[in-house]
């Protein structure tokens, strides 16, 4: 997991906006899952099995926002 974890980290600025757009967010959606599952949180892995089945592009806007502000993805770890 963490190496998931990093790489998707190191990943440059646009790769990453690109990967935030509607339908593409699914990559967001796994790497908040690897994220929750490398912290043991419960609630965190519910949250992202939720936004990975039930509405996966639900957070593009927030990613996209904050990838563009601060190179990373919100989740609440």
């Amino acid at each position: 997991m963490k190496e998931i974890i990093s790489a998707m980290d190191r990943l440059p600025k646009l790769v990453k906006l690109l990967l935030a757009l509607p339908f593409l967010d699914i990559v967001w959606a796994v790497y908040r899952l690897c994220r929750s599952i490398d912290k043991n949180s419960a609630v965190g892995i519910l949250l992202a099995v939720a936004t990975l089945f039930l509405c996966p592009t639900l957070l593009w806007i927030a990613d996209v926002v904050t990838i563009a502000a601060d190179d990373k993805v919100v989740w609440i770890d």
